[in-house]
């Protein structure tokens, strides 16, 4: 059966490895690297790849053809771990984070994730909206494809809920899939500082049971941190959101170590996040209980610290390894994946393979999607990032700038010379 569209003279041609599974340790630096590759598209879908010559039954007189001769091709980029929809921004404690005012104590005087829950609350739904939608449309220019957005900025129901179906409309009109969590155990509510368990009965008895009620998150987070919720305290909240059919994660040990870690191990969340404080327990357990280290070294890089997750010591002990943007308006302001994926080899010192498996296969595995992209199986999506490069080192290698030529999510073309079309 001929192909809707062939791309061919791919100059290089980045293959994640799909063994159904997100890949660990050694494996991460896996990949099938093909040269003078095709990569034939029906209905949306992988039909073929494979190198040299386009087979003749690929092509009739309706297949269209795009020669990308001297360019780099990857599955589309997977950012799993954003904060997508929020209102304001925080520039104003700019200044305050480079006369080193650490985030735990902005957080204590009422600034950080406070703050933007105070825009968040008064912002209305089409602010919220067309704000995240720029963000978007920033995300795809820059590769990525599918994208998780966490709530969190309401603390109580009505702007969770907001936010929440603010990303499903979004995930509606966008070419971008997004994939929603509720977090709202983001933070305690000001009023409530005094009385946490009343917050938390909030959450597991009524707002979580909503959620799933309502079909409107696939995944509940806990920020599990000193100060914010405790170990104990998170897995509470995330029991009820397992029993809600919710799927877990963990913003774990991401400024001290707390235990996040271990107990992502404990209770089988599908990913830990953060983790720059994770201990050589923790990393072990999840490793064992096969839980997915999504890092985000733009979070540490904006808050001008030096502890950056320890990426090599995860690889080294068998982990998979995501990497994600954490845009937020307060730690990690950007939508830039790239900036993010050199970070992960200039700061954490991944390779090139395993950066770009990171934010492929296993990304799209972080966010239960292994099994529809991140790879180019036959019968995948057709998410597909054409890079203005000659190979995957030279996008790590020549930093700080967009190197995505074209986009494409479901065999579509919607970036064209870094512009959304």
């Amino acid at each position: 059966m001929s192909a809707d569209l062939i791309l061919y003279n791919i100059g290089e041609l980045f293959c994640p490895i799909d063994n159904n599974e997100p890949l660990r340790g050694q494996a991460m630096n896996t990949a099938k690297i093909m040269h003078n590759a095709y990569i034939a598209i029906k209905a949306g879908k992988i039909q073929a790849i494979g190198e040299g010559e386009v087979p003749e039954s690929l092509i009739s007189n309706e297949t269209q053809k795009r020669d990308l001769s001297g360019l780099t091709v990857t599955p589309g980029l997977i950012d799993s771990h954003t904060h997508l929809v929020h209102g304001g921004s925080r520039e104003n404690e700019f200044s305050m984070k480079l006369n080193g005012v650490s985030y735990l104590d902005i957080l204590a005087a009422g600034g950080g994730i406070l703050s933007t829950v105070n825009a968040t609350k008064t912002s209305t739904f089409d602010e919220l909206y067309t704000k995240a939608k720029k963000s978007l449309d920033t995300m795809l220019i820059h590769g990525t494809t599918t994208v998780e957005a966490k709530s969190g900025y309401g603390l109580e129901w009505e702007t969770e809920e907001k936010q929440l179906k603010v990303a499903k409309k979004l995930n509606e009109d966008h070419p971008v899939e997004v994939v929603s969590t509720f977090m709202g155990a983001h933070a305690i509510p000001t009023q409530l500082k005094e009385n946490p368990e009343e917050f938390i009965k909030e959450l597991t008895e009524f707002m979580i049971p909503e959620v799933s009620k309502h079909s409107l998150a696939e995944f509940c987070d806990v920020f599990c941190e000193h100060g914010v919720f405790s170990v104990e305290q998170t897995r509470r909240i995330l029991q009820c959101a397992k029993e809600n059919n919710l799927k877990i994660k963990i913003h774990a040990d991401e400024i001290v170590s707390l235990g996040g870690a271990e107990l992502a191990a404990e209770m089988g969340a599908h990913s830990a996040e953060h983790l720059m404080a994770a201990s050589d327990e923790g990393i072990s357990l999840m490793a064992k209980n096969n839980v997915i280290a999504n890092l985000l070294p733009g979070t540490t890089f904006s808050l001008m610290k030096t502890s950056y997750a320890d990426a090599r010591k995860m690889i080294e002990n068998n982990l998979a390894v995501a990497l994600s943007t954490d845009y937020n308006p307060g730690s990690c302001p950007t939508e830039n994946i790239q900036l993010i994926m050199q970070l992960g080899s200039l700061a954490m010192k991944m390779s090139p393979i395993e950066v770009f498996n990171a934010v492929t296969i296993n990304g799209a595995h972080s966010l239960g999607r292994g099994h529809e992209t991140g790879s180019f199986e036959v019968g995948k999506n057709a998410d597909i990032v054409v890079f203005d490069a000659p190979n995957i080192d030279y996008i790590l290698y020549h930093f700080g700038v967009n190197h995505v030529k074209e986009v494409y999510k479901n065999g579509n073309l919607v970036v064209q010379d870094r512009r959304v079309i």
